[in-house]
């Protein structure tokens, strides 16, 4: 630790991708306010008698012999006797703590549907969103973020795709039929069930600091799309149904 009696240490890894270690120091010091003229003024109203207390985040590059610390965001509010404590908790429990979240899943499209033909390009879509959520964690304020990444389609006769960033997008009505990358030709007539799982990834603040990386991932099943296939029959006629009514085909 530095002789610096504002450096509160720093936060271990939230994951596997981050590049960053991090570091907080009791904001509106003497040194701050040589710095920051109007320090004081925009600091949060942190609850003193919870141990609460504002800092600056400052981050650098993770492996360096002489970690150099450039500022990040803040001031933000910690609260806890031991705050580097609750912080490398809430970084172990933040994996489980995603995958305990309400992640509403994609809603399935086709076209055409709920009926096609058998042979032809049938284009399926996904429709999903970038999700948020505010939880209280050790008694912190966590903000996460839910971020899709991939998809895995089931087309429900044995054909799968997937895991792929593509979740497809609506056709217009003259291009209905074309290949996309997310579509299907159905080989047998029949009824099919179509499901769909979306793959999220997230990241989280504590207190509005620094945005770190969520360990894994969730999947999230959408509700199936049952499909019909039909088959099309073109036959040729010589009749002229003007001359002969009762003709075959009229």
């Amino acid at each position: 630790m530095p002789n610096d009696p504002s450096h509160w240490g720093q936060l271990p890894s939230a994951g596997p991708v981050d590049p960053y270690i991090y570091e907080y120091r009791l904001a509106c010091t003497t040194a701050d306010q040589a710095i920051f003229a109007k320090c004081a003024v925009n600091l949060p109203a942190c609850t003193a008698a919870k141990g609460g207390v504002a800092v600056w985040w400052y981050h650098s590059l993770r492996g360096k012999k002489t970690p150099v610390w450039a500022f990040d965001s803040g001031p933000t509010c910690i609260y806890d006797e031991k705050p580097i404590d609750v912080l490398k908790e809430i970084a172990a429990r933040i994996e489980h703590e995603f995958k305990q979240l309400p992640v509403a899943p994609a809603t399935i499209g086709s076209q055409p549907g709920p009926h096609t033909l058998r042979g032809n390009n049938t284009n399926f879509y996904a429709n999903a969103t970038e999700q948020t959520f505010n939880i209280t964690l050790l008694g912190q304020k966590v903000h996460i973020t839910a971020t899709t990444t991939t998809y895995t389609w089931n087309y429900g006769d044995g054909t799968t795709l997937g895991p792929t960033p593509s979740h497809g997008a609506p056709l217009p009505d003259d291009r209905i039929g074309e290949q996309t990358k997310t579509s299907h030709a159905y080989t047998t007539t029949g009824k099919y069930t179509i499901t769909l799982t979306t793959h999220y990834t997230g990241t989280y603040t504590v207190n509005n600091g620094p945005t770190l990386p969520i360990p894994g991932q969730v999947n999230i099943p959408s509700p199936p799309l049952h499909l019909t296939v039909w088959r099309a029959i073109t036959r040729n006629y010589a009749d002229n149904c003007n001359q002969n009514p009762t003709g075959t085909g009229c």
